[in-house]
């Protein structure tokens, strides 16, 4: 796949974890490889790696890793039970495979849960965190049984995972070409991104994430004790970024100012910068909400963009 741009190489490797072999995307750049800065980028909960090319164009010098999650993309034939814990598990091994001791982890939705808790777990390999519409607790009623937690939070994103296309042009057309999400922010970069989800079933396609995985992640990250866990021994510097409008581009987002607001009583160690204009997808996945993301992340990391 030609992910070419002026500020990195792209390439992918293989790294095996429990149950199968995580896809990882590597953007290295374009000059001073050897001493450059390293970030891990971990996408959504029905996402990939080919989220972030937007925010990789806009950090010159930086390395950014970001993996498939397993189930997601080409990571999606490992065999296992996924869940905060075992994505963190995987992330350990990614660092490992590339012989870093400690980076910034960057999270965005899910991600940012799976960033939290790696934190909790090995505190020594992570600088500081950054999450992005995500890693701290949902405003989810209470008493909600998990079977409907998947249709409560992703709405029709959920319904897509069940059902085949027969192509990418199908799938672009008919799900994601008019997605209110992306009204104004369409882009090669988001094709490409479509086009990765696809995986051949029969004579069809499915997205590369199956519904069962996107409900048990989505039931653990709310309903578990990994994360409950992890917030309460938080010890890493942590920003914490959030957008107005949600998944279908509608107000409020996930974290309504009422709700965010009281997180960040409960948690006053962490930082919190709010990006008006933007939504649950763009603020990763277009060059508007990368532009605006890019210079926190920089700040955040103690590195002056070129």
């Amino acid at each position: 796949m030609d992910l070419t741009m002026s500020t990195h190489t792209y390439r992918t490797v293989d790294i095996p974890v429990s149950g199968g072999d995580l896809r990882v995307g590597v953007w290295d750049p374009a000059e001073g490889t050897e001493d450059a800065p390293t970030i891990l980028a971990i996408h959504g909960v029905t996402s990939s790696h080919l989220a972030w090319p937007f925010l990789v164009e806009q950090l010159p010098g930086i390395r950014v890793i970001a993996p498939d999650l397993r189930g997601r993309g080409a990571s999606s034939g490992i065999d296992g039970p996924a869940g905060m814990t075992a994505h963190a598990t995987d992330m350990l091994a990614v660092l490992d495979a590339f012989g870093l001791t400690a980076v910034p982890v960057i999270g965005h939705s899910m991600g940012g849960f799976v960033a939290v808790v790696l934190a909790h777990l090995h505190p020594e390999r992570v600088q500081q965190l950054i999450l992005i519409d995500g890693g701290l607790p949902l405003d989810v009623p209470a008493g909600v049984a998990p079977e409907e937690l998947v249709s409560i939070i992703l709405g029709p994103t959920a319904d897509r995972l069940s059902k085949r296309w027969q192509d990418v042009d199908e799938y672009t057309e008919v799900f994601w070409r008019h997605h209110p999400a992306f009204e104004a922010d369409w882009s090669p970069a988001l094709e490409r991104y479509i086009a990765y989800d696809l995986l051949p079933d029969g004579e069809r396609f499915r997205p590369a994430t199956g519904y069962q995985t996107a409900a048990e992640d989505t039931a653990d990250l709310n309903l578990g004790t990994a994360l409950a866990d992890a917030l309460a021994h938080l010890a890493h510097p942590t920003l914490f970024v959030t957008v107005p409008r949600g998944l279908q581009n509608e107000e409020p987002g996930l974290y309504p100012p009422a709700h965010r607001d009281r997180l960040l009583a409960e948690h006053p160690e962490i930082s919190h910068r709010h990006i008006d204009g933007l939504n649950h997808y763009t603020i990763v996945m277009s060059d508007r909400g990368a532009a605006a993301l890019a210079p926190l992340v920089q700040s955040a990391i103690g590195v002056v963009g070129a």
